[in-house]
């Protein structure tokens, strides 16, 4: 019996703006500006990083990498959503569930494997100046940045093979803005230990080792830079991390808060609507923070338009 409902299983009804009529209207041309926005920003920094040849360095390589992320991250869920927003009738294709499910949990991990990087590489900048150039250079780079996007692959292979290797029997209506596995995994009619393993015990290599980096990153640059004799000097050190700081508290922040509230019982709208601030509002405010009080990026915008 099961087995026939699995293969009879052709789309997922996406619930997530049910009770939203009335508003969207508004909530279409809310997303869609943001996605437009965010596709402008990142498109922006990806250009002056490879345009401008003072931002070539490892900072903005990743910087780069971390915005070809963003664009890939909010093209993953916010073209569906925008159809869902238009129609009487929200659903996705199977397939379609699995794809997103597959790429969204990729980029996920691999946000997480970069913001780690990235904290290492103000940790030697600031820790180990002298030696900075020797320690992150062009190949050091290229190799962490593949690694960091192997990961998240790999990560979401396991994940996405397990959820859909369960049975769904009858009900296929996702209560979330877009497909997701702990979603998923309320609809099965199965043994879902297995997943609620994996989410755990992968989790915490994939995010929470990176989270657990970052903090001993910072715990070194911390302790470097209240040892800098000069008030300015210490000003310029914090300067190039506080927006590092800035968005790792805020996609780590939203991510932490998204998936305690899943396992309830009861998922509000607000608990839904949670999902929504890392997947569509961090790849948005992520350049611009980065942006808002970098004087190279300014310079570089500067310089691109005189040239044109």
């Amino acid at each position: 019996m099961e087995a026939q409902n699995e293969t009879d299983l052709t789309e997922f009804i996406i619930l997530g703006f049910k009770n939203l009529k009335k508003v969207h209207l508004l909530l279409f041309i809310g997303f869609f500006i943001t996605y437009l926005c965010t596709m402008l920003w990142n498109a922006f920094i990806i250009t002056v990083a490879i345009v401008d040849q003072k931002l070539r360095t490892p900072m903005y390589f990743f910087l780069g990498n971390l915005s070809f992320l963003d664009i890939c991250y909010t093209s993953t869920t916010i073209p569906q959503m925008l159809a869902h927003l238009l129609s009487e009738r929200a659903y996705i294709p199977y397939l379609g569930c699995v794809l997103q499910v597959y790429f969204f949990f990729s980029f996920v991990g691999i946000e997480c494997l970069l913001l780690a990087v990235m904290a290492f590489d103000r940790y030697v900048a600031i820790c180990n100046p002298l030696r900075y150039t020797l320690i992150i250079g062009r190949d050091i780079c290229l190799q962490l940045a593949t690694a960091c996007w192997a990961g998240g692959f790999l990560n979401s292979v396991v994940h996405t093979t397990f959820a859909f290797q369960l049975p769904f029997c009858g009900d296929n209506r996702i209560d979330a803005f877009y497909c997701d596995i702990p979603p998923l995994l309320k609809l099965s009619c199965g043994d879902t230990s297995l997943n609620q393993v994996l989410l755990l015990s992968i989790g915490l290599f994939i995010a929470w080792t990176p989270l657990v980096c970052i903090l001993l990153s910072y715990t070194y640059i911390i302790s470097t830079v209240l040892k800098i004799q000069s008030s300015e000097g210490r000003q310029k050190a914090f300067s190039t991390c506080s927006s590092h700081i800035t968005v790792v508290l805020l996609y780590y922040g939203s991510s932490i808060f998204t998936y305690l509230t899943s396992n309830s019982s009861h998922t509000s709208t607000h608990a839904k609507l949670i999902p929504v601030i890392y997947s569509v509002l961090t790849p948005l405010l992520n350049p611009i923070i980065y942006t808002l009080r970098n004087k190279d990026v300014k310079n570089a915008w500067k310089s691109m338009i005189r040239k044109s």
